[in-house]
C-alpha cells in the first residue's frame, strides 16, 4: 500500500508560470498539443509532469527535445506542453511541431535550422479508413475456390 501512495506523490503536477511566453499549436496522427516556450534553463513539463515522467521510453525523450538540440538552445528555454488525443508517439510529434513553431515566434533566427530539419511542417499522415467488405483498410478476407 504504502508504495502505491509513494508512486502517487512523486508524479504530482506542478503549477507553472509561464507569463512573457510564446505560444503555438502542434497537431500529429490525432494528438494536439498546446505548447508554451519562455527564456528559461531547459526544463521540459508536459501535462503538469516533467518529460521523462511522462515519456518512459528514451526514444520519445530524444523526439521532443530535438528542436531545442538543432536550434541549440536546449538550456535556455523551458517548455510547458498540454497534450491530448492519440498515442504517446502522436503526442511527442504534435510537440515537436509545437516547440519548434513557438521558437519560431521567439525568435526567427531558428526558423533556417528548423525549417531544413522539417520540423516546421505537420505530418498530415493519418490513419487509412476500414472499407467495407475488407478485413481492415486494405486487407481483404482470405479468398476461397471451394
Amino acid at each position: 500500500m504504502s508504495s502505491v501512495n509513494i508512486n502517487q506523490n512523486t508524479q504530482k503536477k506542478i503549477k507553472l508560470d509561464f507569463k512573457d511566453s510564446k505560444y503555438a499549436t502542434g497537431r500529429r496522427k490525432r494528438s494536439v498539443a498546446r505548447v508554451w516556450v519562455k527564456k528559461g534553463s531547459g526544463i521540459i513539463h508536459v501535462n503538469g509532469l516533467r518529460m521523462n515522467e511522462y515519456f518512459k521510453r528514451p526514444i520519445h525523450q530524444i523526439i521532443v527535445t530535438r528542436p531545442l538540440e538543432i536550434s541549440e538552445a536546449s538550456t535556455s528555454y523551458d517548455v510547458k506542453c498540454s497534450v491530448k488525443g492519440g498515442g504517446l508517439s502522436g503526442q511527442a510529434g504534435a510537440i515537436i511541431l509545437g516547440i519548434s513553431k513557438a521558437l519560431i515566434a521567439h525568435d526567427s533566427n531558428f526558423k533556417k535550422n528548423l525549417k531544413k530539419d522539417k520540423l516546421t511542417t505537420r505530418d498530415s499522415r493519418v490513419v487509412e479508413r476500414k472499407k467495407y467488405g475488407h478485413r481492415k483498410a486494405r486487407r481483404s478476407f482470405q479468398f476461397s475456390k471451394r
